[in-house]
């Protein structure tokens, strides 16, 4: 005997409510009955989906739509159902209590063509795993009777969020609809951004011990390595170039270069939007520049031969551009806005670990340039008393006794050898590692090696002399009064002249112009420089000297800054050549 036909009945008004489970009927009403077949079997749904899904499964008599359903359009929308729902970008199912598949939109069908209908629906997605921490949805959501969401991560390494939503009826699930968003792309760029979060982290990950273990070029050598890695592991390229900027010219400085032609990576470029290429002109604006395709693109400049694409950004510390870096690959569009993000993110860490770099190393130096301030500051007064003993006992003793006069000239020998080992040394502990890196300019070049001679009554002009000079690499001797200095000046003979003589104006034996005038009997020119108070002149010394000679910009006012008294003495330098009667 044959199945009796069946009759789909859906009612909005009594289809399935939680609240209200009393309102519903399995079967339509009477008036309805009496218009049918007295022998159908009724069925009632209670969603168009499920209506669909039986229509499509099971031989029907037909699809009833009763209540409000006949008024609003609603046979309209249930037959474009199935047609909206393929239409959908995500995936759609319909599944029983058990999760077998009943339905599923076009989506999932071309995502898992393997087959999905009465397959349990994990397995038909090949038992992914879930990431998140809620649990299973289908189950929470039949236990629970609501919405549920989690994360589903497949074997082949995609990535889905699932949102699975019951339908009741008599307050039982009968089905659950679940809907399947792809979301590989958004969770992939997370993981990526995270991975170069923690690898600019660690790009100079140095414990304390280890920095000050290694050499400034080791530590520099560490960095690239670690930028190579990175870059390759996260970024995929084998092409890189980093340029630093150097402030005071613009020029920008090679750091690192990998994969480019050493043609390329000598080529001298600066912070220019013309004529500099790509690089000069993200160095010049900041702003990053995306080529995709290197033959089209007027600013490129070849880095290897076969290179079509290439993504340069700057590195930026406090928004400033410090430098820039490059990658390149031989595919045109090989890359998109989603690397330049990943880029620019790399980049500034790559700023923070130069900084970081760059403060180790100059607080290295500092520490060593203040010890040995330290130690010569204790030294440097009480070698110039022993100079000025020295000089003054020869000064007496010449044509007397000619052993002691040259034990006293190893004095002076000594004691200038003490001071320049001491200066050295600190040369040495603290060499120029605190300039920034990739900046090679030498601060006041002119100044290294000269001899200064400071003449003042106070000590703490004599000692600020001493520390502000000889960090640029003078050799400064100091004396009380005039005498002294002429006795110095004396003995310092032609091998150790000096090329700059500093006095104040009013010394206690006799002003500074009077000295200038004693000094012409030895010296001819006299490369000297008087310091004053701001307006204090007795005697008119500047004015007199001035006549004999004085150039005119050798005045220092105390108290002097370090500017002034560079400036005035690098003036001197340049315009006295010091000639001995």
């Amino acid at each position: 005997m044959s199945a009796k036909p069946k009759v789909l009945w859906f009612d909005p008004q009594t289809s399935n409510s939680v609240a209200d489970t009393t309102a519903q009927s399995d079967s339509p009403p009477a008036y309805i009955r009496q218009w049918l077949e007295s022998g159908a079997v009724w069925e009632r749904v209670d969603s168009p989906l499920e209506a669909w899904v039986s229509l499509k499964n099971d031989p029907h008599l037909g699809f009833l739509l009763t209540g409000s359903a006949t008024t609003n359009n609603s046979a309209e929308a249930v037959l474009e159902s199935e047609r909206v729902l393929n239409a959908l970008p995500d995936g759609v199912a319909l599944v029983d209590a058990d999760f077998k598949v009943l339905w599923a939109n076009q989506f999932l069908h071309q995502l898992f063509p393997a087959g999905l209908i009465q397959t349990e629906f994990y397995q038909a997605l090949g038992q992914p795993e879930l990431i998140g921490s809620e649990g299973c949805p289908l189950q929470t959501a039949t236990a629970a009777h609501t919405t549920c969401s989690n994360t589903l991560h497949t074997a082949d390494n995609r990535f889905f969020q699932i949102h699975v939503s019951p339908l009741l009826r008599q307050n039982q699930v009968v089905q659950l609809v679940i809907t399947l968003n792809d979301v590989t792309a958004e969770v992939l760029q997370q993981q990526k951004l995270a991975a170069i979060h923690k690898a600019g982290s660690k790009l100079a990950d140095l414990k304390p011990d280890e920095i000050f273990e290694m050499g400034v070029e080791q530590r520099i050598e560490l960095l690239k390595d670690n930028i190579r890695h990175y870059t390759h592991s996260l970024l995929n390229v084998d092409v890189i170039e980093i340029r630093l900027l150097e402030q005071s010219t613009g020029n920008l400085i090679p750091l690192l270069s990998v994969g480019i032609d050493q043609e390329a990576a000598d080529r001298k470029l600066f912070a220019c939007p013309q004529g500099n290429g790509v690089t000069g002109f993200v160095a010049s604006t900041g702003r990053s520049y995306l080529c995709q395709d290197t033959s089209r693109e007027p600013l490129y400049l070849q880095a290897f031969h076969g290179a079509a694409s290439s993504l340069t950004v700057p590195i930026l510390l406090h928004e400033s551009v410090i430098g820039t870096i490059n990658i390149e690959s031989p595919k045109p569009h090989a890359f998109n806005d989603s690397d330049r993000q990943f880029l620019e993110i790399f980049a500034r860490d790559i700023a923070m670990s130069l900084n970081t770099l760059e403060l180790l190393v100059a607080q290295k130096t500092n520490a060593a340039q203040e010890s040995c301030e330290a130690i010569h500051s204790a030294v440097a007064l009480p070698v110039d008393d022993i100079l000025l003993d020295a000089v003054n006992v020869m000064e007496r003793y010449i044509g007397h006794d000619p052993d002691v006069v040259q034990r006293l000239q190893r004095i002076l020998k000594n004691a200038r050898d003490i001071k320049r080992v001491i200066q050295q040394v600190g040369q040495k502990m603290a060499p120029v590692e605190a300039v920034p890196l990739g900046c090679t300019l030498e601060q006041h070049a002119k100044l290294r090696g000269k001899r200064v001679l400071v003449v003042d009554a106070d000590e703490q002009v004599r000692n600020d002399a001493h520390g502000l000079l000889e960090r640029y690499g003078c050799t400064v001797e100091t004396a009380h009064h005039g005498d002294e200095a002429v006795m110095m000046v004396k003995a310092a003979g032609t091998d150790a002249a000096y090329d700059v003589i500093i006095s104040d104006i009013r010394l206690p034996d006799y002003s500074g112009y009077q000295l200038m005038l004693r000094l012409k009997n030895i010296l001819e020119p006299v490369p000297m420089v008087l310091m004053t108070g701001f307006g204090y002149d007795p005697g008119h010394s500047i004015v007199k000297a001035r006549q004999a000679g004085l150039h005119s910009k050798a005045i220092l006012y105390k108290p002097f800054r370090l500017d002034q008294l560079i400036s005035v003495v690098e003036t001197i330098i340049d315009n006295h050549q010091p000639q001995h009667a």
